[in-house]
């Protein structure tokens, strides 16, 4: 789509959404099917929506109910996430396979049907079933409801920004290949831009994403890292950017010139265009924490275009746009400038009177070779992922909370251990015969109004490795952060609980850990992962079974008459 419609449409829709008196019911239809798409000096099949990549920019103000029909035309089973949406009262919307529904099968289809209660800003929607979040995803954004507005200054332009991976072969192929060898998959051929790699690739110069701006515009960048196993930095070249928001949650305002977001985040920046009127390339690529592991060492790039810049070609090759300092693979320290500035706005109410304190060790694994006779993981092993050394393994012929609500027996069991069965020096030199977890599907059961504290502890093993940590169903706070082994005696006096950030998605420092605390208040089976694919395929999630509260309203509805079966 040329990008100065695309501008066109958003400032159109804004009238138009600013235009309403009540909230509205949005009804849209989703068509998944294979579509020939061109990228990199080939053309191939992909999986989209509606033949789209990126897919449909859904569009919406708190209180709206939206109501997306989802017809199966592609080859491959499918579910629809509508990532960091709470569900409250509607978890059969939530979307990931096999948790709170079976897939819809080709040929099939399934409605979701949900309600925005108190949520605005960025969010985003992906397929959330084997790998097809390589190619299924698509801004979500939720303007102020009827009466509100941004708590700054409106801008001129509103811009999503979708951070992709690209891979030349079909996605399938290779998670089927990662699965049956049991190594860590292909790594991707490209980083894209709202579906473009760039012109630092081949055969990608036309195409190249270009954002038009006037000189003095304000402009608000909602960035989404919809990547499938990337944490990525991000900037543009000779511009400050004002962090306002990160997972569809206002943050006390601080300029940065570099982003850092784990798949699954989102960041609302605000651009201010003045610089001299000319091109300028926003781009983006790896942040790398594990040691020697292969990945995607390329540089997407767009550009901020200034309008009434001279061509590219009337001042001769100097006047090609500016590439950006861009941090270096592994520049943890940057990582941690970044994240350690997120806060709330004001003061907040964190919870305090803490009924589960739950210690979660996670990480990455190995296990003996099965298939043999040999495997792809080092020393013919297959790479595993777990939580307190649960290797997370879902159901097969029903979801979670299709057992749940239908009490199918022999599903799930509730004993998810709350602390890890065994202490160890978790980032150190850890022996080998704790490298090798178990498999089950363990949930761990949570009383409605529960107040929650959870410490989520990086290993040693494989590799230290900075995490991206997703809880479905619920928001929480990150009151600590911090390297190493975490220590009750020292590292709690140094909680925030005044202005913590408040997010959907925990990035967990390389080596060190991440504390946070939220109130389990919507009933339903809630699924925690790691939103590295390839990590959560090895087994790294685990899911809260909420229980029923007292009210009329907060318990668990009977599931919509066409939700999928297995």
């Amino acid at each position: 789509m040329d990008a100065t419609f695309f501008i066109a449409l958003v400032v159109g829709l804004l009238f138009v959404l600013s235009s309403r008196t009540k909230a509205e019911t949005q009804y849209h239809d989703f068509v998944v099917q294979e579509t020939p798409v061109k990228r990199l000096c080939r053309t191939k099949n992909i999986i989209t929506v509606n033949g789209q990549f990126p897919g449909p920019t859904l569009e919406v103000r708190d209180e709206d109910t939206l109501v997306v029909n989802v017809l199966n035309n592609a080859r491959y089973n499918i579910t629809i996430h509508w990532h960091g949406i709470l569900q409250i009262g509607t978890p059969w919307a939530d979307g990931p396979d096999r948790v709170t529904q079976c897939p819809i099968q080709p040929g099939a289809s399934y409605t979701y049907r949900f309600t925005i209660i108190k949520q605005e800003g960025t969010l985003w929607w992906h397929a959330h079933s084997q790998w097809l979040r390589a190619t299924v995803y698509g801004a979500l954004i939720i303007y102020p409801k009827l009466g509100s507005s941004y708590p700054y200054p409106l801008p001129k332009l509103e811009i999503p920004i979708l951070l992709g991976q690209w891979w030349n072969l079909d996605i399938i192929s290779i998670l089927n290949q990662a699965t049956f060898s049991g190594g860590a998959p292909n790594i991707s051929n490209a980083y894209t831009i709202n579906g473009q790699p760039g012109d630092l690739y081949r055969c990608s110069n036309k195409d190249t994403m270009k954002f038009y701006v006037e000189s003095g515009d304000r402009v608000l960048m909602r960035v989404i890292n919809s990547a499938l196993n990337q944490q990525l930095f991000f900037t543009i070249a000779n511009h400050q950017l004002t962090v306002v928001a990160a997972d569809a949650l206002y943050t006390k305002p601080f300029t940065t010139t570099t982003l850092m977001l784990g798949p699954g985040q989102t960041t609302d920046v605000i651009l201010v265009a003045d610089q001299d009127p000319r091109y300028y390339y926003i781009a983006a690529r790896a942040y790398e924490s594990a040691q020697n592991a292969p990945f995607d060492q390329t540089t997407t790039t767009a550009i901020l275009a200034y309008k009434y810049a001279p061509c590219s070609g009337q001042m001769g090759t100097s006047f090609k746009p500016i590439l950006p300092n861009l941090p270096s693979y592994n520049d943890t320290a940057t990582v941690t400038t970044f994240t350690s500035q997120l806060k709330s706005p004001s003061k907040v109410k964190v919870p305090t009177n803490i009924t589960e304190d739950l210690f979660f060790v996670i990480g990455l694994g190995l296990v003996n070779c099965n298939p043999g006779p040999t495997c792809q993981g080092p020393n013919n092993t297959r790479f595993a992922a777990s939580m307190n050394n649960i290797s997370f393994v879902l159901p097969q012929t029903t979801s979670l909370l299709q057992a749940h609500y239908q009490k199918i027996p022999n599903v799930f069991t509730t004993d998810f251990p709350p602390v890890p069965p065994l202490r160890f020096n978790y980032t150190g030199n850890v022996p080998r015969a704790l490298w090798q977890p178990v498999s089950g599907t363990k949930l761990y059961k949570l009383k409605f109004g529960s107040q929650v504290q959870i410490v989520l502890q990086g290993t040693a093993i494989v590799s230290t490795e900075d995490h991206p940590v997703h809880l479905h169903g619920h928001e929480f706070y990150i009151v600590g952060q911090g390297f190493g082994n975490f220590n009750p005696s020292t590292d709690t006096a140094k909680f925030n609980l005044y202005d913590p950030p408040r997010r959907n998605t925990v990035n967990v420092p390389v080596g060190g850990w991440s504390v946070i605390r939220f109130i389990a208040d919507n009933p339903g089976v809630w699924l925690m992962h790691c939103h590295l694919d390839s990590h959560l395929t090895w087994g790294f999630g685990m899911s809260f079974l909420v229980e029923n509260g007292p009210g009329k309203l907060q318990s668990v509805q009977a599931p919509p008459l066409d939700l999928p079966q297995c």
